[in-house]
Formats: C-alpha cells, sequence, structure tokens
C-alpha cells in the first residue's frame, strides 16, 4: 500500500481545504489592502520618483523634457545665498521651538493640570488658535501688524510708541515677528499633547515622592518630566518637520520677503517654480526638503520611536 493510500481520508481531505482557504484569505487581504496600497503608490511613490526625475533637467514646466543638467540644479541650489538663507531661517525656527515653545507650553499644561476653577475654558482658549487655518491666521495678523494696526496702537497707548517697528518690513524683525505669530498658531497643540501626557501621570508617585522628602520641582524633575518623555519627543519630531514644512503663513504675510529676510525652503521652492517658471529647480528643492524630512523621520524611528515602544512594553509587562 502506498504512503497515499496509508493516509487517513480525513488528512487527505483536509490539504485542499485547507489550500483553499489559505487562497481566501490572500484574495480577502489584497482586497482590503490592495486600495490603500495603490493611492499610496500613486500620491506618493510615483510623485516623488517623478519629482527626482525632473530635478535633473532644465525644464520650466512645458514643452519635454530636454536639457538633461544632471546634478548642476542641486550644485546650483547649495550655492545660492538664498537658498542657504532659507534653510538657515528653518534650522532657527527649529531651535526657537525647541528652546522656548515647550517651556512654555509645559509650564501652561502644569496649570491646566491642577484643579482650576474654569481650566476648561482656558484650555478651550489656548487650543483655538490651532483650530483656524493657515490663511485665516495670517489675513488676521496682517490686519493687527499693519502700520497703524492694533499692535502699534496697543503700544501707543500705554506709552510705548517708541517701540512700534514696521513688523512685517524690517529685516531683522520680519522673521521673529513670524514666528510670534507661529507661536501663538501652533502652541495650543503642544499644551492639549502634553497636558493628555500629565494626566497619564499615576498620582501616586507624587505622593511616593513626597512621602520620601522631595520637593515640588524635585518631584517634577524626577518624576513627570521623565514620564512625559515620550509626550515631549514625539511633540519635538512633529515641531521639527512642521518647522522644516513651514510655507502657508510666510508665504500668505511676507513671501518670503523682503530680500528673503523670512523666507524658507518651501517658500524659496514655491517662488522658483511659480514665479520664476523654473520646475526643474524647484523640484530639485523639493526633493532636498523630502530627503531632510526622511533622514529625519528615519532617525526618530530608529533611535527614539523603538526606544519608547520597547520602553512602554517592558513597563506594561511588569
Amino acid at each position: 500500500m502506498s504512503i497515499v493510500e496509508a493516509a487517513p481520508p480525513g488528512r487527505a481531505r483536509a490539504r485542499p481545504g485547507g489550500a483553499r482557504f489559505g487562497g481566501r484569505r490572500w484574495i480577502e487581504i489584497g482586497l482590503f489592502v490592495g486600495p490603500a496600497i495603490a493611492l499610496y503608490v500613486i500620491f506618493l511613490l510615483v510623485p516623488v520618483v517623478q519629482a527626482v526625475h525632473y530635478s535633473f533637467y532644465s525644464w520650466t514646466g512645458l514643452g519635454p523634457l530636454s536639457d538633461f543638467v544632471g546634478l548642476g540644479n542641486y550644485r546650483e541650489a547649495f550655492g545660492d545665498r538664498f537658498f542657504r538663507q532659507a534653510m538657515e531661517h528653518n534650522g532657527i525656527l527649529i531651535v526657537l521651538s525647541i528652546g522656548l515653545q515647550l517651556p512654555l507650553a509645559l509650564g501652561v499644561a502644569l496649570l491646566l493640570n491642577r484643579p482650576l476653577r474654569g481650566r476648561r475654558i482656558f484650555r478651550l482658549i489656548f487650543f483655538a488658535p490651532y483650530v483656524l487655518s493657515e490663511a485665516i491666521t495670517a489675513v488676521l495678523f496682517l490686519q493687527i501688524l499693519q502700520p497703524g494696526g492694533l499692535v502699534d496702537a496697543g503700544l501707543r497707548s500705554v506709552g510705548l510708541g517708541g517701540l512700534v517697528q514696521l513688523w512685517l518690513a524690517n529685516l531683522q524683525l520680519v522673521f521673529y515677528t513670524l514666528f510670534v505669530v507661529i507661536t501663538w498658531k501652533y502652541i495650543g497643540f503642544a499644551i492639549i499633547l502634553l497636558l493628555a501626557g500629565l494626566q497619564g501621570v499615576p498620582s501616586e508617585l507624587h505622593e511616593a515622592a513626597a512621602m520620601d522628602g522631595a520637593s515640588s520641582w524635585e518631584s517634577l524633575r524626577y518624576v513627570t518630566i521623565p514620564l512625559l518623555g515620550p509626550t515631549i519627543r514625539i511633540w519635538i519630531f512633529l515641531s521639527v518637520i512642521g518647522s522644516i514644512q513651514l510655507f502657508d503663513l510666510v508665504w500668505i504675510m511676507t513671501l518670503g520677503g523682503p530680500a528673503g529676510a523670512s523666507s524658507t525652503m518651501a517658500t524659496y521652492m514655491v517662488d522658483k517654480g511659480i514665479n520664476s517658471y523654473r520646475i526643474g529647480y524647484a523640484t530639485t528643492v523639493a526633493t532636498i526638503l523630502f530627503g531632510v524630512c526622511f533622514v529625519i523621520s528615519m532617525l526618530y524611528q530608529i533611535f527614539v520611536l523603538r526606544r519608547d515602544n520597547l520602553t512602554g512594553t517592558a513597563r506594561m509587562a511588569g
């Protein structure tokens, strides 16, 4: 008798059924995942590959791709002082966001985490600017900061007329004026995010620290801040990516001017692509911008997010 004939009838019939079940399962997976993968490829991977391809040509956006320049656009970009200035502005914005917005947001979140009367209203007040669109915020502050506007009138009314400036026309001041607007617009998100993290810190740890003789500052430093580490790192990552990609507010309020004093990589890219009809060069800047964001995202994924996930898993297991 052969091996096939000696096999139990039930087992012999199970293999075709299992194969049919496995095939049906993969079909179901393909039906659910396929549309998402198709959208990802069509709207992300294809445009990225196409942009990299265009970056090797001197192209106006009209006609065929014929003037191949290789890495010439990249050499021109890094050799252009206005592009380097735009990259410097993005770097300054990252430093200011982490150095000023983070402590301010953490301080406000600590206050709102206390049992204050009307704290829900305060949370709403701080978060409301984040809900507004960038266009509305830009137009609003264009009216407030214009010569003779609300800011100038307020300074003159309290006897500080000497501080009145051309807030959006002063080469040394315009970028920091925009940073104030950016802070007003986005700090509410940081406050809510940190507040959510604070509410996840067990009160028993603070009570144990107080019983051990720790002061409020020591409890904040050695208990609250370490447990807020993952939340803070997530916000820093989002803030860095947002600072690199900043476009709307700057473009509507100043167009990156005057004389590039408030430009960012995104405004520089749009200016070269639309105003100068240099689509090939603009896609070069877009490729550089994408590369910077991609590298930062990968570094965050490898060195930060993975460690936080492992720490959180170990904490839940313990």
